[in-house]
Parts: C-alpha cells; sequence; structure tokens
C-alpha cells in the first residue's frame, strides 16, 4: 500500500507512504487516495483527518515523474491523475489537517490546497519547480494564489526551484499555522488539535468546512477551467522537459 492509514477514535492519520521517492504520487497512490476520501465520506465514526508524508525528508513532491500518464489527443483536453487526490474532490466536508514533515513542492499543492490548515516542521520548505522544468505552473498557482498573498504566490510560481519558502517564512505568511521542532511533533500537534474537533458536534464542523470553502472556490474553479489550456500552450515539448530534468540532476551529482 502507497498509503497508510491508522484510526484511532474518531481520527485518522492518513500517512503518504512512499518515503523512497519522497513521497511522490504515482497511479497507485492516487487511486488509493481517491478511494479513501471516498471511504471517510461515508464512515461517521471517522471526523478528522491528520494528513501527513512518511519519514523526515519529504511530505510529498507532487506526482511521480516515472508514472506515465496517457494523453488524450485533443487540445482541450488533459488528463491529469493529480486532479481527484484531494478531499474536497470527494465531495468530503470533513476537516483536514497537513502535518509537513519535509519538502512539499509542485503537486503537493493538490493536497494541502484542500487541507483546512498546516501545520509544518521547521526544516519543511515549499516550492514549485514548474517553470524550471519548461512547464506551466496552473493547477499549483491556482492554489497558491488562495493560500498565499499574492506577490508571494506568483514569486513562487514563477522563480521554480530556485525559490523556497522556508517553514518559519510560511509560517509568517499564513500558509502554516503552526511550527513544530520536528516531523514527529509536527503530527502530533496535528493530532492534537484533530482530537479538538472530533469533540465538536460533527454537524457544526462540517458545515463550517463548506462555508469556508465556498468563498474560495469560485475564483479556483475558473482558474482550474483554464488551466489544460495554459499547460498544453505554454509547456516545452516533453523531451525537452525530460532534457532539463536530466541536467538538474548531473548538477546535484556534481555538488
Amino acid at each position: 500500500m502507497t498509503v497508510q492509514t491508522t484510526v484511532s477514535g474518531p481520527v485518522a492519520l492518513v500517512t503518504l507512504n512512499r518515503p523512497d521517492r519522497h513521497n511522490a504520487i504515482d497511479l497507485a497512490m492516487a487511486a488509493e487516495l481517491t478511494a479513501l476520501w471516498a471511504r471517510f465520506r461515508r464512515d461517521d465514526s471517522v471526523r478528522v483527518i491528520v494528513l501527513t508524508g512518511a519519514g523526515e525528508q519529504a511530505f510529498c513532491t507532487g506526482i511521480d515523474r516515472s508514472a506515465t500518464v496517457p494523453q488524450p489527443s485533443g487540445p482541450c483536453a488533459l488528463d491529469d491523475p493529480l486532479l481527484t487526490v484531494g478531499p474536497k474532490s470527494a465531495d468530503l466536508w470533513k476537516p483536514v489537517i497537513a502535518a509537513v514533515n519535509g519538502m512539499a513542492c509542485g503537486g503537493a499543492f493538490y493536497l494541502l490546497g484542500e487541507a483546512e490548515f498546516i501545520i509544518a516542521a521547521e526544516h519543511a520548505a515549499f516550492f514549485d519547480p514548474h517553470t524550471s522544468y519548461g512547464m506551466v505552473s496552473a493547477y499549483e498557482a491556482a492554489e497558491l494564489v488562495q493560500l498565499l498573498p499574492y506577490g508571494e504566490a506568483a514569486r513562487t510560481a514563477l522563480l521554480g526551484a530556485a525559490e523556497r519558502l522556508s517553514a518559519q517564512r510560511a509560517y509568517e505568511l499564513g500558509l502554516v499555522t503552526e511550527l513544530a521542532a520536528t516531523p514527529a511533533e509536527a503530527r502530533e500537534a496535528a493530532l492534537r488539535v484533530a482530537a479538538v474537533l472530533a469533540g465538536h458536534p460533527p454537524g457544526a464542523v462540517q458545515g463550517t468546512v463548506r462555508a469556508l470553502w465556498a468563498a474560495r472556490e469560485t475564483a479556483r474553479a475558473h482558474a482550474r477551467a483554464l488551466a489544460p489550456q495554459l499547460i498544453k500552450l505554454g509547456s516545452a515539448p516533453p523531451g525537452e522537459q525530460a532534457a532539463l530534468f536530466a541536467a538538474r540532476a548531473r548538477e546535484h551529482r556534481l555538488r
């Protein structure tokens, strides 16, 4: 299983479990997450979810580049397996708290953008490398602009791999609501808050989650509607993207 789930009373701890791949999302993990949110939607015994990553290096680094996704031939469609990995896409209105235990980049924002709030370890870092590799950041940018002041979202999305938000800076900007010394402490802090939320009447909590989301989703929906066309128009051909990835990998090996 690429996703581990531990349920303790009304709180579920969900762990992305591919630490050898920095918890990058492959097609199996995407399917597991989609099914898991649907299961929680139907399970009244689970009231709150804490989402984290295995290990200490990464929360999630987006889609695994080795996970080939067949694309339609038409110019106005894009098959993106990450579109359904978030809880809101499964119509789940139970609160989700993210405990970020390391790097969170690229497609990680599909998950972070659908969490209610984020608690992070002090060594965590947030970034979006798309433009560095010739890719349009469309879906990720739509999430970033909901989570950060516009200028900071633009800086993060445009500067690509050259710009990283430290956990401290993310806390100052409001992306992160609480800092913890270690990944284990971030997880425990999220579980403590989850226990408090689980003690409140669930209808009131879920109704409030839905109301909060209603204030965000209109602009996000418009941005997402444009995303496939922008990605197809602005992104470099796959071969050029692969060359940019390979060049950066060589740079890392030489350091």
